[in-house]
């Protein structure tokens, strides 16, 4: 719980966070850490509240590739059981001296050449309803495969921040005062230009017998750069004018707060805006550290390496 007076009254509540100010509703943390928010929708049906191309262009590559290789398989099993149900007589080129089983595998191996519209040959439907279910197939695999082309495409070419941002955030000393910092770093082979950074900060607090959420702005040494190569720490200096201004360690392991964190920048490759966000609980907040440097010059000096190994490395400092 926090008092009312710890909060330094220089500091300004912010108005547009997005979040609503009733604490008794919200659960858990208000961004996850990945920067997604922490929402759970319910009161419309599945179909409805959930899009299905965008789950499927976010979702891992492990989870997207078995979806579609489960899918290929349980449709080729199905049309090869009906295949089997009509009649396997039907299917001119199939060997039946085989087992039950040898039939089915080869329904269901003419199935797959039906639905990728390979056609070998080697099997020919014969009879109307064989012949109207194979042409059926035929239809359904060259649809399944424009959607699966685009969902690749999609996936691919989708803009995307590659940033990282830092496990946690720290209290670090800043010329005669403190400062939060909290460090992030392109990790992939792209070329970010006009980064803009918003760290906002909020807070559960006890205000006229009932707890409400506050956050304010803060204010960082640098909110906007050129050019996005190397690793970029925001800082927010501690004056008297933060909201964290009185705030002690034994605070930030005690009082429920959140900071969350904005970034905007633009991507040569995807000639366009991306965006990353993440957030910060006050137990993810380091009091006394400091971050280590994550580049250095090259030995012959012709470069800058960038250890991007070094992103959650800080060393502990003794905070005055």
């Amino acid at each position: 719980m926090v008092l009312l007076k710890k909060i330094n009254n220089k500091a300004k509540t912010d108005q547009n966070s997005g979040f609503g100010t009733n604490a008794n509703s919200y659960g858990g943390r208000f961004v996850n850490k990945n920067g997604t928010a922490n929402i759970e929708k319910r009161g419309m049906h599945l179909l409805r509240r959930i899009s299905w191309y965008h789950t499927m262009i976010d979702m891992p590559n492990w989870r997207f590739l078995s979806i579609l290789f489960s899918f290929y398989i349980a449709i080729n099993f199905v049309f090869a059981v009906l295949y089997y149900a009509i009649g396997i007589e039907h299917l001119d080129g199939i060997t039946t001296s085989g087992g039950l089983l040898d039939q089915f595998g080869q329904a269901y191996f003419f199935s797959a050449q039906t639905f990728t519209t390979v056609g070998y040959g080697h099997i020919s439907p014969t009879g109307f309803l064989t012949s109207a279910l194979s042409a059926a197939e035929a239809l359904i695999g060259l649809l399944s495969f424009a959607i699966a082309t685009g969902l690749f495409f999609g996936r691919f070419s989708k803009p995307t921040a590659f940033l990282k941002f830092s496990h946690n955030a720290l209290i670090s000393p800043y010329g005669q005062n403190k400062a939060l910092m909290i460090r992030l770093v392109p990790f992939k082979n792209t070329n970010f230009t006009d980064a803009t950074a918003k760290v906002t900060l909020g807070m559960s607090i006890e205000e006229d017998g009932k707890m409400t959420n506050k956050f304010y702005s803060l204010a960082l040494e640098l909110s906007h750069i050129n050019a996005l190569s190397l690793s970029w720490t925001l800082v927010h200096p501690i004056t008297e004018n933060s909201p964290l201004y009185n705030f002690t360690e034994d605070d930030f392991k005690k009082i429920h707060g959140e900071i969350l964190v904005f970034i905007t920048t633009f991507d040569d490759m995807f000639s366009n805006t991306v965006a990353a966000s993440t957030s910060y609980t006050f137990d993810e907040v380091v009091y006394g550290a400091k971050f280590e440097t994550m580049y250095d010059r090259s030995d012959d000096g012709s470069k800058t390496i960038l250890h991007l190994d070094k992103l959650n490395r800080f060393d502990p400092v003794n905070l005055v």
